[in-house]
């Protein structure tokens, strides 16, 4: 299995249930976990302190260019933050329940 985890974040609740419920429709990611965070960060010279919203999505390393382009046309940013990493170790009945719907 070669699955990896997705992460952007936004700026509502909205755009966080919309991008999720897209990407799951499409089968690109097999499931998307929105958590509300708190983000510091610098941005065109001013320190900025923002709530967002973190989406993680659960999918496969195959799956990586699609995720990030349809993150990338639903995106409000000028500049999301998109990147992954990879999911290691895994309980093998979910990683082949996360393969067989993000396909």
């Amino acid at each position: 299995m070669n699955l990896i985890a997705v992460i952007t974040t936004v700026g509502s609740i909205e755009e966080a249930r919309t991008m999720a419920t897209a990407l799951v429709e499409r089968r690109l990611a097999a499931c998307a976990q929105i958590s509300q965070i708190e983000s510091v960060y610098r941005w065109k010279g001013e320190i900025q302190r923002d709530p967002e919203f973190r989406v993680l999505f659960k999918t496969t390393a195959a799956r990586y260019q699609e995720v990030e382009e349809a993150i990338r046309s639903l995106h409000s940013y000028e500049l999301p933050a998109i990147h992954a990493f990879a999911i290691e170790h895994v309980y093998a009945p979910y990683g082949a329940w996360v393969e067989e719907n993000a396909v």
